[in-house]
């Protein structure tokens, strides 16, 4: 399962990379509803400054013209 997930979230990043620049609360909620529908529901999206995405694995999509990134991280239950 965990490999599934993170092979959706992998192509919504190719898929956002070939985009047109989107908001990002625009694109996080696309993401969201992505994810949503693989039935994964503990988890955390967060938009941060290009500086404190210290994980490349957890970088799911870039906004704003490439200056920030959305995060996702697997809440543990």
């Amino acid at each position: 399962m965990k490999r599934f997930v993170l092979a959706v979230l992998a192509s919504t990043l190719a898929m956002a990379t070939q985009a047109a620049p989107k908001p990002c609360e625009e694109l996080k909620a696309e993401i969201e509803a992505k994810i949503q529908a693989q039935g994964v529901t503990s988890y955390t999206l967060e938009i941060v400054s290009n500086e404190e995405a210290h994980d490349q694995n957890m970088v799911v999509g870039s906004c704003d013209n490439g200056t920030r990134k959305i995060i996702y991280q697997k809440n543990d239950r």
